[in-house]
């Protein structure tokens, strides 16, 4: 209110440690999509849906979109599409990785597609948006096998599968 904000009381989402936390707005089922490293399940990739009510704040299950240590993780919400989209490294497969997801509004859950390759070897850093003026996911990352430079690359949803183009250099330094 005004300059001020007040906070309802806070709900847990995940009981044991959650690393890399990223989360999103769903603005086309009104729901908070939560993507996090599951520290009491082998790191993997997890995500959670939650339904603000007031001031309060409820969540449904968790689904894994990554059976592997899952870093960097960065989450956004395409519009145009309504689809989450998660990037995170792989880092049992050094490599950066992209999927789509679909919120169940029935259930609070969000189902995956297939995780695609945007980077082919470690990526950190990853910070994910929305260019909503050209319907594209924009993702940046440092490239540690192309001497750690900022890189973005762009990618457009179809359907719950993500295609990216070539990508490019930001900065071309550390």
């Amino acid at each position: 209110s005004g300059t001020s904000i007040s906070f309802g009381t806070p709900a847990v989402f995940e009981s044991g440690r959650a690393e890399h936390p990223s989360a999103t707005f769903d603005s086309t089922n009104n729901k908070v999509v939560i993507a996090y490293s599951d520290y009491g399940n082998n790191n993997y990739g997890t995500a959670v849906v939650g339904e603000v009510s007031g001031t309060g704040i409820s969540f449904g299950s968790y689904n894994a979109f990554e059976s592997n240590q899952a870093e960097s993780i960065s989450a956004t919400f395409d519009s145009s599409n309504g689809k989450v989209v998660i990037a995170y490294n792989d880092a049992i497969n050094a490599d950066g990785e992209a999927i789509v997801g679909t919120v169940n509004t029935g259930n609070n859950s969000i189902a995956y597609g297939s995780a695609v390759t945007f980077n082919s070897s470690d990526s950190s850093f990853i910070s994910a948006v929305y260019d909503s003026t050209n319907q594209r996911v924009v993702i940046a990352y440092r490239d540690s096998g192309n001497s750690l430079y900022g890189t973005a690359i762009v990618g457009q949803v179809s359907g719950t599968n993500i295609a990216f183009g070539s990508p490019g250099l930001f900065k071309s330094s550390r």
